[in-house]
């Protein structure tokens, strides 16, 4: 499960091939969210982590996180419910790949 490329497949937008044995966040649908070693992924950005953490939310308000976690150890993360993965130890900016290059629109007033 590390990457891989059909015939006709668009690429990725991010490459997390170089994450992988490396901690990364991921954040899901719902509001949960997990830190852990990166072991393998694919086109559809299903996650297998390793020795996974999932912060714990607070009862009282679901969209803020506490200082309490519990392990979970090795996990699969459906991709279809990631909605944000990132580096543990911080971002990178990239180029957003939705927005047209500067010239392209000469042809509108």
């Amino acid at each position: 499960m590390s990457g891989f490329s059909r015939g006709g497949d668009r690429d990725a937008v991010i490459d997390l091939g170089k994450y992988v044995d490396q901690r990364v966040r991921a954040r899901f649908q719902g509001g949960r969210e997990v830190n852990g070693i990166l072991k393998g992924f694919d086109k559809l950005d299903n996650l297998v982590l390793d020795d996974c953490i999932e912060y714990l939310r607070d009862p009282s308000d679901p969209y803020r996180l506490t200082d309490d976690t519990r392990n979970l150890g090795l996990v699969v993360c459906r991709g279809t419910q990631v909605s944000l993965i990132s580096p543990a130890d911080g971002m990178e900016e990239i180029a957003n790949p939705f927005m047209e290059e500067e010239g392209d629109d000469e042809d509108e007033p």
